[in-house]
């Protein structure tokens, strides 16, 4: 399946970004109305260090594009960085407690574990929240990982043929010799051969090169494997890619229940689901949006699974419906790629917002999953009855599968 074109990444593997401190200046979420007075100070801490951030933000950009400023804009400027080094002390404090206490949070705090997850993981901490959200912390397959890069894999030409193609603007994967490449070459290859049945899929390596932005080969293959394992991803990613119809079908529902209209339009100009959906979910928005805005929605997949991937897909067709029913097919392919990704680049606070105020019912979804089913099961009896009426062969897979299902 061939991938839309990325943006250019912007966030280098070893340096701190603006968004990695960065915290909303509106809470994202409804979950803070449950939160003691000391945690919602806490948060509001956060979003003072967002505000002076963008205030320094600005002020930096205007110092460097014009040399005569006055001297009280220095002053302001270094004013602001002041105060934004003591709240960048308090959020140091505050992650490397939480990654320290890390059992008490997930027991005792969770749920302002989650507001923090979703105001963004500061760069610095997230090879170790990342690492211990899914688990991946002393797997005994990081053992094995020497010996698989001593092993030869069925996967390796289509793995370098896609590494090239895998953030090809950034500086850590610039090059057929550069570090990077050759470190992802690792990761991917030793996936294939500890799951064969997936091997190798393209998309898969946009989120190992994400991986290796933030920690070392062994440690982002354990997290990989554990994200392909525990986070639907190894189904998206099987060569039937039967988990993808899946997402698809039940991210059309949505859009068909609360936006009838954009709904309407897109079979119109026959504007299929999938031509723009597709890479939402086997990327994570890793294609589609910056570094630092796409990296900002991977720390909440990490914590809350794909149910993040539903929600900012809907918010970003809810936000661009009035422009998108003004357009014909060719018109909403070249929106997609050119203009949806960058309308959150100077605040992904507002797009995690907007994607908390969709409306997202898990039981439904729990439902929409058992009529997929249901709706692909009887499709097989169907195309295993024609081919026994005409007397072919019945495709391989098809009756296990089948049988596996029922």
């Amino acid at each position: 399946m061939s991938l839309p074109t990325m943006a250019s990444p912007t966030l280098s593997p070893d340096s701190s970004s603006q968004e990695a401190l960065s915290a909303p200046t509106c809470s994202p979420t409804s979950d803070s109305e449950n939160l003691s007075p000391d945690e919602l100070e806490l948060l509001a801490k956060l979003e003072e260090q967002n505000r002076l951030l963008e205030a320094d933000s600005k002020s930096m950009r205007s110092m460097n594009g014009s040399r005569r400023n006055s001297g009280s804009s220095l002053v302001s400027s270094s004013s602001a960085s002041s105060n934004l080094s003591h709240l960048e002390e308090d959020t140091w404090i505050l992650w490397g407690r939480i990654a320290n206490e890390w059992e008490e949070w997930r027991r005792r705090k969770e749920k302002l574990l989650k507001e923090l997850i979703r105001k963004g993981i500061p760069h610095h901490f997230r090879a170790i929240v990342w690492q211990l959200l899914c688990s991946a912390t002393d797997m005994p397959v990081k053992n094995q990982y020497s010996e698989l890069l001593k092993m030869s894999s069925p996967c390796e030409k289509l793995i370098r043929r896609d590494i090239a193609r895998t953030y090809p603007e950034h500086e850590f994967f610039k090059g057929q010799d550069s570090l990077g490449q050759e470190v992802l070459f690792n990761v991917m290859k030793a996936y294939s051969l500890v799951d064969r049945e997936v091997g190798y899929c393209q998309g898969s390596a946009f989120i190992v090169g994400l991986l290796l932005m933030q920690m070392p080969e062994e440690e982002a293959f354990c997290v990989f494997v554990r994200l392909m394992q525990e986070y639907r991803l190894r189904e998206l990613f099987k060569p039937s890619m039967a988990e993808l119809g899946l997402c698809i079908y039940q991210f059309e529902y949505m859009l068909q229940e609360q936006l009838p209209d954009l709904n309407t339009h897109f079979r119109s100009q026959s504007f299929h689901t999938s031509m723009y959906a597709s890479s939402w979910f086997l990327t994570l928005f890793l294609t589609t949006f910056p570094l630092p805005v796409a990296t900002r929605v991977f720390d909440i997949f990490m914590y809350e699974g794909l149910e993040i991937v539903f929600r900012v897909g809907l918010a970003l067709l809810q936000v661009n419906q009035t422009e998108l029913m003004q357009l014909d097919m060719e018109g909403m392919s070249q929106y997609f790629q050119r203009v949806i990704p960058h309308q959150f680049d100077s605040c992904p606070d507002k797009l995690v917002l907007k994607a908390y105020q969709v409306k997202y019912n898990p039981k439904k979804m729990k439902r929409l999953e058992k009529e997929y089913a249901a709706m692909k099961s009887k499709e097989m009896e169907e195309q295993i009855e024609i081919k026994r009426r005409v007397g072919a062969p019945v495709p391989t897979g098809i009756s296990s599968e089948l049988a596996t299902q029922q």
